[in-house]
């Protein structure tokens, strides 16, 4: 006798149907037929059970940053929901893919007061890009559909399902669940821009005498790095970026200036924009992080914006020419149109190859004696600089938007291009990174993955150290421990006469938390020291964390524009 197909197989199979290969999530009362539907179906999907819904939402986005898929993270009603929410946020203002699925007490049950009861559609309305809440069993495929629709074309985003306990278990026509093919990856149905508007760009940028690219999130969510490489090559154009657009072209290159704005921007970088008579914004949304709240570039250089989101540009620049469409096929566009006028380019033209290699090596002057003192406590840069050194290629770090951020943004130098540094800049939330590193290395289980946190970060995840040990994910961990919320504190000294109030905690020993979670660990004051623990975390085949005692971040040299004299 063949089982009756319900709600919560529906649901399993349009995500099997859909290419989804594994879960994150927590279980909860109302979600017990969806788990029961994983445990009875062959789906071939991996759920990975967490230990805190923000944790499955911050796997899930890192997840689907560096496999080009849809991140799944799902969790129960009530508090659950809540806790979810903050993962699909960020995902979300960060243009990725993830896909919350949030069980919800039954239709029948509405306004009568049963426990977890909450609007979860008006919560989650205006931090996703779609959402819905199902009332019917016979909308779950039709609504599974729109998520991935959502999520992977034009500008992809989070989106959310609210699915009702009893519509788990209702019963419905197995016929009704089919998946569109080409929504299992992003970006999916891509657009090119206006012919029109990419000859007008390229005259501008062949008559540019010193043009300037600025790269964000796009060019990576896009794979239009070798599309850049060849527009920027062909103009001798030098390339910036803001921090998500870090790897948009190889740490090696020749024409990459490096990051600019207020965040991992340095006095080098900054000099290379000032100098600009127009500046191109690639797959950036020129917000003030980038820009250095709206200063620089100046108003006066002419503005060109190629980015997917037509409601992007034009937003904080007059832009002088506008390019709507996908970056990778707008810059193909470009460097093909380019091509055809450079002979035009004027004698005196800037090269961009000086202006990018006296940049990076301004920046390698300031940074050296940093990376090299042996003070202690220990110099963030002395951390960065041992892993630059110590990193096989494609390994990916994942650092908190506390103290590991800024100095990783400026200084971390990944040999290739692509996706090999996240960080959660959207929203900046503590407590990603563990969870995060722990999302990209199920996602590309080849690459060494190395999350950098702050110990404010730790306090809020280490409970997903019980995750790392039980799944045997061989994560590398670093703990900035300084006893202090830097950012604010450092805030606090430049803002507020060193009026600090409530930013400094007790130190923890990490290490031994970690042991106590079966985390092979090492402590470090000596940075002497440093190089051998960290040589042997990477060198372990499991799970590791190395515990740095460091300078606290308002007594640092942080990259961080507000805060350098």
């Amino acid at each position: 006798m063949t089982t009756a197909f319900n709600g919560a197989d529906a649901m399993v199979r349009m995500l099997q149907l859909n290419g989804v290969k594994h879960i994150f999530g927590l279980c909860g009362d109302t979600s017990l037929p969806f788990y029961d539907a994983m445990a009875r179906l062959d789906h071939g999907m991996d759920h990975i059970l967490t230990r805190d819904e923000r944790s499955a939402g911050y796997m899930a986005d890192a997840y689907a940053r560096v496999t080009g898929k849809v991140g799944v993270c799902e969790g129960p009603s009530g508090g659950g929901a809540t806790y979810l929410l903050p993962g699909l946020a960020e995902a979300n203002e960060s243009s990725v893919p993830v896909l919350g699925i949030t069980s919800d007490v039954s239709v029948g049950a509405r306004g009568k007061f049963p426990l977890t009861e909450l609007d979860q559609q008006a919560l989650y309305k205006p931090l996703t890009k779609w959402n819905t809440t199902i009332d019917r069993v016979d909308q779950i495929p039709h609504a599974v559909r729109s998520a991935f629709r959502a999520m992977t074309t034009g500008r992809p985003g989070a989106t959310h399902i609210c699915l009702p306990y009893d519509v788990q278990k209702h019963t419905l026509d197995p016929a009704d669940v089919w998946a569109q093919p080409g929504h299992d990856h992003y970006p999916a149905y891509r657009s090119a821009p206006d012919p029109a508007a990419v000859a007008e760009a390229a005259d501008r940028l062949v008559a540019a005498r010193c043009p300037v690219l600025i790269c964000g999130g796009g060019v990576l969510i896009a794979g239009a790095s070798a599309a850049l490489d060849a527009l920027a090559t062909v103009l001798n154009a030098p390339v910036c970026s803001s921090v998500s657009g870090q790897g948009s072209l190889a740490g090696s290159h020749p024409l990459n200036a490096g990051v600019v704005g207020t965040n991992g921007g340095v006095e080098a970088t900054r000099a290379v924009v000032a100098q600009a008579d127009l500046v191109m914004f690639i797959g950036a949304r020129a917000g003030s992080t980038t820009t250095e709240h709206w200063q620089m570039p100046s108003r006066k250089v002419t503005i060109v914006h190629l980015d997917v989101d037509a409601m992007t540009i034009g937003t904080n620049y007059r832009t002088d020419v506008a390019l709507v469409g996908d970056a990778l096929l707008g810059l193909q566009a470009l460097h093909a149109a380019v091509q055809q006028r450079i002979a035009r380019r004027p004698a005196d033209a800037a090269d961009g190859a000086s202006l990018a290699a006296t940049a990076r090596a301004a920046k390698q002057a300031f940074f050296a004696p940093l990376a090299a003192s042996l003070e202690r406590p220990i110099k963030p840069e002395r951390v960065v600089d041992t892993l630059n050194r110590l990193l096989p290629a494609r390994a990916i770090v994942v650092a908190d938007p506390g103290t590991p951020c800024p100095y990783f943004t400026a200084y971390f130098d990944a040999p290739q291009a692509g996706r090999h540094f996240i960080t959660n800049r959207a929203h900046g939330a503590l407590g990603f990174a563990m969870s995060a590193g722990f999302g990209a290395a199920i996602g590309q289980p080849d690459s060494v993955v190395v999350a950098v946190m702050g110990d404010g970060s730790f306090g809020f995840t280490c409970g997903e150290l019980e995750t790392i040990v039980r799944r045997n994910v061989p994560l590398k961990m670093i703990v900035f421990s300084n006893s202090v919320f830097g950012w604010i504190k450092a805030s606090q000294k430049s803002g507020y006469d060193e009026r600090y109030f409530s930013v400094d905690f007790n130190r923890t020993h990490h290490a031994r938390v970690a042991e106590a979670f079966g985390v092979k660990a090492w402590q470090v004051h000596d940075p002497a020291d440093l190089e051998a623990a960290l040589k042997a975390a990477l060198m372990h085949d499991g799970p590791a964390l190395v515990d740095v005692i460091s300078q606290e971040l308002q007594d640092t040299a942080v990259p961080v524009s507000q805060w350098m004299g």
